[in-house]
């Protein structure tokens, strides 16, 4: 995801530490291209303390929340819910499919380009949703008991080790003295995938019937066509479609590129019918607070704002502890007002990152009627909502990357305006 000279290096997908997530993000107490793994150690966080009352207003029906734990695979979770969930709208069965499978077959592709490229792509656990479109259509689905991706001795995903000896064999390769690239490359490197995750399963038993990954996939009603990657920025002309320029988009995937309101208006027609949503965003700002259930863009402070005793104590403090006081929230506050340009300047500033990736499933509002979007993630149940936070409209608005949606999802009037 991240280029690692941005603000926010740490939060890369597989490049991050629970215990830096923890010093980075303000906590008062009890979570396309991505990310950062689960956190650990919660504290307890009860609603009372937060100073919210939301009321979900749209539910869409989804899968449970799961556990990516210290793996930079959010992309996969997030990505493999929408699959899952689309599986459910259709009237399919409530399936538990395998992110391990997709995570497993794009590092072999990535590799292959890592070396074709001579190592100038990026080569990390972060990926994106058109990876899981990708796996899909190329190498088929298979559920999770099929394929659980813990050949290790863990418990839990914990890809850090894995990631590393991967990288490390194909610099080694890169780096070959002999000048040209033997046949045993690419079984090496499938080796140590087979040892960390498993073999890939040619054929497996699923309610008493035979299928390949491929025939599986194409029984629940997989179609990698289905889905469309969304997007907002104006370095690109709008009703054009380009490869985003975020590093873990290894695949050089296109995204369709629109205006921001019509971003907006996608999203909420999606869930309006029935669609859920992989969403791709930075979490790296100070108001994304994670234990706390809830994701705000709060306006800047400023000594104008202030008088009398709040004044005095502000102009003594130091910048660092007024960037602190300004995500010391408990309860709705004034929000910053986003526009198309604004939203551009923190992209091309690195302001605004590709961070992570999660699922949107409903909106809601607060006790103030502000409106929010209800976002599943993958970083366990540990939490005050139960692995759900409510993120603003101005937080969407601003810090969303790009979204993957069915293709019906898209209004129609918006579709026409594609060249």
């Amino acid at each position: 995801m991240k280029r690692d000279t941005r603000k926010t290096a740490l939060f890369r997908c597989g490049a991050f530490s629970a215990m830096a997530f923890a010093l980075m993000v303000p906590m008062t107490a009890s979570a396309t291209f991505m990310e950062a793994p689960a956190i650990e150690d919660p504290e307890i966080v009860v609603p009372d303390s937060t100073g919210f009352t939301f009321t979900d207003q749209i539910i869409i029906r989804t899968t449970p929340v799961k556990d990516q734990n210290k793996s930079g695979t959010c992309w996969a979770f997030s990505g493999t819910s929408v699959l899952e969930d689309e599986i459910m709208r259709h009237g399919g069965p409530e399936l538990d499919l395998s992110e391990m499978w997709t995570v497993r077959n794009c590092y072999i592709d990535k590799a292959k380009k890592y070396i074709r490229t001579g190592g100038q792509i990026n080569f990390a656990q972060g990926g994106g949703f058109p990876d899981v479109l990708y796996a899909v259509d190329n190498y088929g689905a298979v559920p999770e008991n099929v394929y659980e991706g813990l050949n290790y001795g863990e418990k839990k995903h914990s890809h850090y080790e894995m990631a590393n000896a991967l990288k490390a064999y194909l610099d080694v390769i890169l780096t070959n003295p002999n000048k040209h690239l033997s046949t045993a490359w690419l079984p090496g490197f499938i080796g140590i995938l087979d040892a960390y995750l498993g073999p890939a399963p040619e054929k497996f038993e699923y309610n008493g019937k035979s299928y390949t990954p491929q025939s599986f996939a194409k029984e629940m009603g997989l179609n990698a066509d289905d889905f469309v990657s969304i997007t907002s920025w104006t370095h690109h002309p709008f009703y054009t479609s380009f490869p985003l320029e975020i590093a873990d988009n290894w695949l050089w995937a296109s995204s369709m590129n629109v205006p921001l309101e019509e971003m907006k208006k996608i999203a909420d027609n999606a869930l309006e019918n029935g669609y859920t949503i992989g969403w791709a965003a930075d979490v790296s700002e100070g108001g994304f607070q994670w234990r706390n259930g809830f994701a705000l863009l709060p306006e800047e402070k400023s000594e104008g704002d202030m008088e009398g005793t709040e004044l005095s104590r502000w102009v003594q403090l130091s910048d660092k502890d007024r960037e602190k006081a300004q995500y010391q929230i408990k309860g709705p506050v004034k929000e910053k007002s986003v526009t198309q340009e604004s939203r551009q300047e923190g992209f091309d500033r690195w302001d605004t990152t590709d961070d992570h990736g999660m699922t949107i499933v409903g909106t809601a509002t607060d006790q103030e009627g502000n409106r929010y979007y209800k976002v599943k993630n993958s970083w366990d149940t540990n939490q005050l909502y139960g692995g759900y936070i409510y993120v603003s409209e101005p937080f969407f608005l601003d810090k969303t990357i790009s979204m993957m949606v069915h293709k019906d999802a898209v209004p129609k009037d918006i579709t026409k305006k594609f060249k």
